[in-house]
């Protein structure tokens, strides 16, 4: 078995093994989801300099930040939502660490997303998917691509209109097919949050954290260049930090692929 390991090591530092970033800078600027009165805001992210190679610390650089649990590229932990909130395991701290390394597969929904902002994907879409990939495989994280993240206008990228924002995600449906039929790891997207921008008026009301949290999965928001990845074969490190009964937490997602997938 270690040879296993050895082997997977060798192809990385050969870059036989490619591992791509799908992870958005966190900077003053990024977006943080917005929700109307009287429901508390999250904080945006901030960044203060202790010191630089100076007075205040002559050989040494270093920053003070204070950010929210689900600012940039975030993981959702099942306490996230009240449906999730009574599970021992459900926390940062306390999510079995095997969960954070799992295969993943890309539903590519681009196409739909440009022509609708307020695409839903749905579990006819999904079936459309696997018979041309293959059926989902229990354990997997599920990524839908929209290249939403290519906005890089904070206000395109939440895209907030008069009766709330328009943002591409999955209906209820979906979000129940892939827990009930295909028992996945959790759900991904592109956009501020990992429910579609009318979510609030879905039954249940935003589904991808209602039911995927509710059944001890999990959610990654805020994710990029899904683009490089291929519809099948990667495999996704997705850690948070380790908060003490935390919600959740920003953090680095890495995708490993095979060199012959990377586009």
């Amino acid at each position: 078995m270690s040879d296993m390991l050895m082997k997977l090591a060798k192809a990385i530092a050969k870059e036989k093994i490619k591992i791509v970033d799908l992870t958005q800078t966190l900077r003053p600027s990024t977006p943080v989801i917005q929700l109307p009165p009287p429901f508390a805001p999250t904080k945006p992210f901030e960044i203060s300099e202790i010191s630089r190679y100076d007075d205040r610390g002559p050989a040494w650089y270093w920053n003070n930040i204070a950010l929210g649990e689900h600012t940039g590229t975030h993981f959702d932990a099942p306490i996230h939502w009240v449906t999730g909130k009574d599970y021992r395991d459900g926390a940062t701290d306390t999510v079995d660490v095997q969960r954070f390394v799992a295969p993943a597969v890309v539903i590519d929904c681009s196409k739909e997303a440009a022509k609708d902002e307020r695409f839903l994907l749905t579990p006819k879409h999904i079936k459309a998917w696997e018979k041309e990939h293959g059926e989902i495989p229990k354990g997997c994280w599920v990524l839908m691509r929209t290249d939403w993240s290519k906005r890089t206008d904070p206000a395109k990228f939440l895209n907030m209109k008069e009766d709330g924002p328009h943002v591409p995600g999955p209906n209820a449906d979906a979000v129940r097919f892939l827990i009930e039929e295909r028992d996945v790891n959790g759900w991904g997207v592109e956009a501020v949050g990992t429910d579609a921008g009318q979510a609030f008026s879905f039954e249940p009301a935003f589904p991808a954290h209602a039911l995927m949290h509710g059944a001890n999965k999990f959610g990654l928001a805020s994710l990029t260049n899904l683009d490089k990845l291929p519809p099948t074969g990667a495999v996704l490190i997705a850690a948070p930090l380790k908060i003490e009964r935390g919600s959740g937490s920003p953090l680095r997602v890495l995708a490993l692929v095979h060199e012959d997938d990377v586009d």
